[in-house]
């Protein structure tokens, strides 16, 4: 129809923070070495019988050292976000891609959360609450400043846009 504008899905614009990618390691090798641990412990407790466990700690450390060593940087190729005065997007996932867009008149809360973690390497997750029954939108490896500014874009936009977000 004439005058109809037409939307068409598109990457969002922004990259998150590069300090995501260590971050991103940093949790692998943690996750990694929790299921290591166990077996290497139990390895020891259980002598003879234990050779099959430490073999089952070394195959599930090298799983851990290749995750760690790949996925961080595909999801820091993948991973989207952007902000326009009408809608949240984001894209995240590394096999199974998820597009997410919030429109700003659905939007009920904006919340900043720093863990331990995020500290550390001075990052930050915005948390998009909306009105959907898909529930949030979150935007993680955010430095910590973007993030503030973000959270303080979203409240302004959201109080300035008509609707009751539910």
């Amino acid at each position: 129809m004439a005058g109809e504008k037409t939307v068409r899905l598109r990457p969002p614009g922004n990259r998150l923070n590069q300090r995501a990618v260590p971050w991103w390691r940093v949790q692998c090798l943690l996750t990694a070495a929790v299921p290591v641990g166990v077996l290497a412990v139990l390895a020891v407790f259980l002598g003879s019988a234990g050779r099959w466990l430490l073999i089952a700690a070394g195959a599930a450390a090298l799983l851990g050292l290749a995750a760690t060593a790949f996925f961080p940087a595909w999801w820091y190729r993948v991973h989207r976000w952007e902000v326009t005065d009408e809608a949240v997007y984001v894209r995240t996932g590394a096999f199974w891609q998820e597009w997410r867009i919030a429109p700003m008149s659905r939007i009920q809360t904006v919340d900043t959360m720093r863990g331990p973690l995020e500290q550390v390497f001075r990052l930050a997750t915005v948390t998009v609450t909306t009105a959907s029954a898909r529930g949030e939108i979150k935007i993680q490896g955010l430095d910590h400043e973007t993030a503030a500014d973000l959270a303080e874009q979203l409240t302004r936009i959201t109080q300035a846009t008509p609707g009751d977000a539910t």
